[in-house]
């Protein structure tokens, strides 16, 4: 019987991937990436106004977006705003049109 001593894939690695892609392929988070995007950087208060959801909901997303470092955030005063972390969308880009590269025989 032969054991595996390694897995062929890094699960750890792919669990972050896995939480990044889902994070932006849902439509509200889509609509307030283009949104931050347009407007440069914007805080809870104005992306709830903008959207019109509870605070809480709009809270939620933007914890799913952090923690997948779509977004940054910067804090002024008591006041948190967010933005676009265009580096990590280009990287996230790259790794998916790296994915659906077709494969050479």
């Amino acid at each position: 019987m032969i054991i595996k001593t390694r897995s062929l894939i890094d699960r750890k690695k792919l669990k972050t991937a896995i939480l990044r892609l889902r994070a932006i392929d849902h439509e509200l988070r889509k609509d307030i990436i283009d949104y931050l995007d347009d407007v440069g950087r914007a805080s809870v208060t104005e992306i709830h106004l903008r959207f019109r959801l509870e605070q809480s909901v709009t809270s939620q997303h933007l914890a799913i977006l952090r923690r997948s470092e779509v977004v940054e955030t910067a804090r002024n005063g008591k006041e948190i705003y967010y933005s676009v972390n265009h580096k990590m969308l280009v990287q996230i880009n790259a790794a998916v049109d790296e994915f659906n590269k077709p494969l050479s025989h």
